[in-house]
């Protein structure tokens, strides 16, 4: 982890967001002790985002699925 003092950051900060980017994490120390981290964030997916299944099912077939179920009750 690369560590900067907190002018060097603000004078190079485009090259910190690449080079955390590129490795994860840098750490910026401040001249009254205090300590922070730079890290990209990961791209999250919706949890509705999966991918289908491929039934080989005509459309004919899925309504009478349907209607079937639709009669059962």
């Amino acid at each position: 982890m690369r560590v900067y003092t907190f002018s060097e950051a603000r004078q190079n900060f485009s090259h910190l967001l690449e080079l955390a980017q590129k490795e994860g994490v840098v750490r910026i120390n401040r001249r009254d002790g205090k300590s922070f981290i730079i890290q990209p964030v990961e791209d999250s997916d919706s949890p509705l985002n999966i991918k289908g299944v491929n039934l080989e099912l005509t459309s004919d077939e899925i309504v009478d699925f349907i209607r079937e179920g639709r009669d059962r009750y």
